[in-house]
């Protein structure tokens, strides 16, 4: 008789509010981009920044051999750099731009079709052919992108190329932001490689881009919402989605994630008054479906 996991409600719960964090902290960067004359350039600084530091300190007092361990070594060292420039720090500024240009709801759903990159890169690794499900996934994919871009109309785009473009830059940054940490992760603690990670990426940002020449001028609720931004959508959503990885595994934790596109859809549509049409709807259902496909695929 299998023995039941006593921490797999906690797990649930975890993945599923960590994907509602992220959600919600996607409509907040629409609302910043459609209100105020806020950057994603700028957000992104800010995110990655006080990101970094609110998941670092914990992961020093706790992990702290862990820590000392990437830091001493310089392979890890170089690839955990390499993780916070070309995983994190391009993930999230991908995901902002994409916003900016188009809404919360539809990058969310465009940048699930990393999981496609990621599977395309497997089976290249291991050499083989894609099964039935990752076939279905991929059919399932194309057509969403297909009905969100056009409308169902191959004759205009409903999406700007701008918009379609971040999206799907997106959704290699997530490949990206996927793969790169693997070999850290085998041997360091979670914790112990995305906080100083995201504070690498967040650091390097800040001083490329000169974030304290910017010139921001916002409301309290603009305030509000950046702050909604860091503490929900970064620390506490990616506290809880690692731990539902934890207490669930990461196939059934990456299921119940797919709550980010949906509280998007519902936050985006309630607070911002986005309209969306049954095409879009149904090309969400559709990218969202192969999160489900790929989870339960070898």
């Amino acid at each position: 008789m299998q023995e039941k996991n006593p921490h797999a409600l906690r797990g649930v719960a975890c993945a599923a509010l960590g994907g509602v964090c992220w959600g919600f902290s996607g409509t907040c960067g629409q609302y910043l981009f459609s209100r105020f004359e806020v950057s994603s350039l700028w957000l992104t600084c800010v995110r990655l920044l006080a990101g970094g530091i609110l998941l670092t300190v914990p992961a020093v007092l706790r992990h702290r051999d862990s820590v000392l361990g990437i830091l001493r070594n310089p392979k890890d060292l170089l690839r955990l750099i390499c993780y916070g420039i070309f995983g994190l720090l391009l993930c999230q500024y991908a995901y902002m731009t994409a916003i900016s240009w188009s809404n919360a709801a539809t990058t969310t759903v465009l940048q699930n079709l990393g999981l496609l990159i990621v599977m395309g890169y497997t089976c290249l690794r291991v050499r083989r052919l894609p099964s039935r499900r990752e076939g279905a996934a991929l059919v399932l994919a194309l057509a969403g992108v297909y009905l969100l871009a056009t409308g169902g109309d191959p004759g205009h785009m409903a999406l700007s190329p701008r918009g379609l473009f971040w999206g799907l830059a997106a959704a290699v940054a997530v490949a990206l932001y996927t793969l790169l940490p693997q070999s850290l992760l085998s041997r360091w603690d979670r914790d112990a490689v995305i906080g100083p990670s995201m504070l690498i990426g967040g650091v390097f940002l800040n001083l490329t881009a000169r974030s304290w020449t910017f010139s921001v001028s916002l409301s309290l609720q603009g305030w509000l919402a950046v702050g909604a931004v860091v503490l929900l959508g970064t620390a506490a959503a990616f506290s809880l989605i690692m731990q539902g990885i934890l207490d669930i595994g990461p196939a059934r934790a990456s299921m119940l994630a797919s709550t980010e596109p949906v509280s998007a859809t519902v936050f985006s549509a309630l607070w911002l008054g986005t309209t969306f049409s049954v095409t879009d709807l149904i090309g969400f259902a559709a990218i969202t479906a192969t999160v489900f496909l790929l989870a339960k695929s070898e």
